[in-house]
């Protein structure tokens, strides 16, 4: 608005000076013709010719204050005009920095509220223990258990969001290299068997052999959290299906388990972070804390893919993963 007032300001004083400027030569022009004409008057003894008036000072006047307010209404309009753009375009600028913010503040609410429950418990377990007089040996080993129990909740949360901070960051993964999906599924499924079998669960995975680029710990981690998942939510002695199907320019591996399934109300949200179903929720052996799948889905978008579930309850669910050949 400082240079359009000031190039308005150039421009009403160049205006009006020229307007002056013409009623000036205007009125000198008049004023040479009626002498040269009262010269022929007397010399010729002529009626005189008629008198031709010079402009009006007061047309002068509403000339330049047209001027004025036409330069006035155009400087408005840019201000309106500036203004609105100016406020539509630093909201775009703006709202990824927002969003941010934001995001880092449900972050640490969200991770206080899930710390806050462990040491709350570890806190309420010493101090009854410490007013109990007569406490044993028995009763510190059993305090000392669950202590540890809860140590390791704390742990669990604490490096889930310490991976999920490290797949946050611009430059998160570096290591893009050529990998061969088929031989890093296949170690994650070793490294995992035991658990599935303790379970009684068997796994059967059926993948293919092919190269994409890609980080090679990522993809482990991911796969990892999602066959890790299925474990923990299947039937005993059910069965965790692992497949491939190759399509032009990507791989889908689909991780099919019988378990308990999730709600529809569930799905938009299970990879929203610290999210876990109502039948997560009362499963206190399972170990999860809503990170897994927020991770998983990270790593899935660092490799510019996708990742989508179809589930019903107490028949299973289907964790697909497309990822691009782009080798």
């Amino acid at each position: 608005m400082v240079v359009s007032l000031s190039f308005s300001g150039a421009i009403y004083k160049l205006w009006t000076s020229e307007v002056t400027r013409f009623e000036t030569m205007h009125r000198m022009r008049m004023e040479e013709r009626l002498e040269h004409a009262d010269l022929i008057q007397e010399r010729f003894r002529i009626m005189p010719p008629p008198r031709i008036f010079v402009a009006d000072p007061e047309l002068i006047e509403d000339a330049k204050q047209r001027i004025l307010t036409r330069l006035m209404f155009a400087n408005l309009s840019i201000l309106l005009i500036a203004g609105g753009l100016g406020y539509f375009l630093s909201g775009k600028t703006l709202s990824p920095i927002k969003d941010m913010v934001d995001d880092q503040n449900r972050f640490i609410s969200d991770a206080s509220h899930e710390i806050r429950t462990p040491l709350t418990s570890l806190k309420s377990a010493f101090e009854v223990f410490l007013m109990n007089k007569k406490r044993s040996l028995k009763e510190s080993d059993m305090l000392m258990g669950e202590s540890i129990t809860e140590v390791n909740k704390l742990q669990s949360i604490t490096e889930g969001m310490l991976q999920l901070l490290n797949h946050k960051e611009p430059n998160g993964i570096e290591n893009f290299t050529i990998i061969d999906i088929g031989k890093v599924i296949s170690r994650v499924v070793h490294k995992i068997k035991p658990i599935a079998y303790k379970k009684g669960i068997k796994i059967q995975s059926k993948i293919l052999s092919v190269n994409l680029r890609g980080d090679e710990n990522s993809i482990n981690n991911l796969f990892t959290i999602l066959i890790d998942n299925a474990i923990k939510y299947s039937k005993p002695k059910s069965e965790i299906f692992i497949t491939s199907k190759k399509l032009t320019k990507y791989i889908i591996i689909k991780v099919i388990d019988e378990g308990i399934g999730i709600s529809e109300k569930d799905l938009p949200h299970i990879f929203d972070r610290f999210y876990r179903t109502d039948s997560a929720r009362t499963k206190s052996d399972s170990g999860g804390y809503g990170l897994g799948l927020s991770i998983a889905k990270k790593i899935v978008d660092d490799h510019k893919g996708s990742i989508w579930v179809k589930s019903k309850i107490n028949k299973g669910s289907s964790f697909s993963v497309k990822l691009p050949l782009n080798v």
